[in-house]
């Protein structure tokens, strides 16, 4: 039995290093396009090699899964075509004992997943975010993500609904005293076009449908005192040189730790208080839709392996390119349920941050129940 998990255990490992390598790197083009980029404009080389390393951990977190389920058909294809499979069942050996040192490597890569979203890939995220501010590259217009504050501008606070491309929609624009922080106007605008200008250095929003909020300023606080001004345009223009000179950046939802997403969670109500009720179960939402999109992709390499080894059996193929074809059959059923995730994480009545779990717990029990029959 010992000779025989070793030869599992091997046979699987060496294949799922081959996937992981060709998966990740295949991830990984963007980041090598971005690259040559960076070593165009004359950067160090140190600069060029933290750069792409950061882009790594990130991919990690989608190559690991399918790496997982790739080798799982491959082996198990190959084992059932070799009639190998039959082989150990003649000799007293069940399907459970034939699969657990696969189910094992598999929970042990889910665990490692798991660190790997939660604190490794947001970490160096937002460690790339920092170094290409500190290299001068990064997009200003990137920098207004929606669905959240933005307060990477000196002086301004912007809140932005809806963002596709250069277009905003539901956007708010607070002036913020440099010195005490307080809010001296507010600026809400029903869309509006943005627009970078290198030569000069600015950032311009042309906003539209436009209502200017003017608070007393003997009395800021006093609602009942504040004059509005609508407006059908209004030009708002940030300064490049104030954003490369402000050293703090802000972590957008993808660079929080699974930590720093569960202290906004909790705290959704006096984090975002100038919102809405409604805005602000919105970012709650969205919030909970990203910690448990990490958790369930973290969880899915367990899954796959318990989905792929019966699969795997009875496809009778030991050809790379079926399991290929079968891994990214399965792939796409469960990324459908992260799209569906992100598209309805601004309906928080419909509990989006819940269907991420759905191919997960229903490819557990499925996988179960199909290497019970196999049994």
């Amino acid at each position: 039995m010992h000779k025989l998990n070793k030869y599992l255990v091997k046979d699987f490992l060496t294949v799922f290093a081959i996937a992981m390598l060709m998966i990740t790197f295949a991830f990984t083009i963007g980041a090598i396009y971005k690259v040559i980029d960076i070593m165009a404009k004359g950067l160090p080389f140190g600069i060029v090699g933290r750069f792409f390393l950061y882009n790594i951990p990130y991919s990690m977190a989608y190559s690991i899964p399918i790496s997982a389920l790739f080798s799982t058909l491959l082996v198990f294809g190959r084992l059932s075509s070799d009639s190998e499979i039959s082989a150990m069942k003649s000799s007293g050996l069940s399907m459970w004992q034939i699969a657990s040192p696969i189910i094992m490597i598999s929970l042990l890569l889910s665990g490692i997943c798991l660190y790997n979203n939660c604190i490794v890939y947001p970490s160096t995220t937002y460690a790339n975010r920092q170094l290409i501010k500190g290299m001068g590259v990064e997009d200003p217009i990137k920098l207004l993500e929606e669905g959240r504050f933005i307060r990477e501008f000196p002086g301004y606070m912007i809140y932005v609904g809806k963002k596709n491309k250069n277009r905003v929609r539901d956007l708010v624009v607070y002036e913020v005293d440099k010195e005490t922080g307080k809010v001296t106007g507010s600026v809400r605008a029903a869309s509006g076009i943005m627009t970078a200008d290198k030569e000069k250095a600015e950032l311009k929003i042309d906003l539209f449908d436009v209502r200017i909020e003017i608070p007393d300023p003997a009395a800021p606080d006093d609602s009942t005192k504040t004059r509005y001004v609508n407006a059908r345009n209004y030009p708002i223009r940030l300064d490049f040189n104030e954003l490369l000179g402000n050293k703090h950046i802000y972590k957008k939802r993808k660079n929080m730790t699974i930590g720093e997403l569960a202290y906004h969670i909790r705290n959704a109500e006096t984090e975002n208080a100038q919102l809405s009720q409604r805005d602000r179960q919105i970012e709650r939402s969205r919030n909970l839709v990203e910690a448990n999109q990490r958790i369930a992709l973290a969880l899915s390499p367990f899954m796959f392996a318990l989905v792929a080894i019966p699969l795997g059996i009875t496809s009778h193929r030991k050809e790379s390119s079926i399991g290929m074809v079968m891994s990214l059959g399965i792939m796409f059923i469960y990324y459908i349920f992260i799209i569906l995730s992100d598209t309805f994480d601004k309906s928080p009545d419909l509990y989006p941050w819940l269907i991420p779990w759905i191919p997960i717990i229903f490819g557990q029990l499925g996988g179960l129940f199909l290497l019970r029959r196999s049994n």
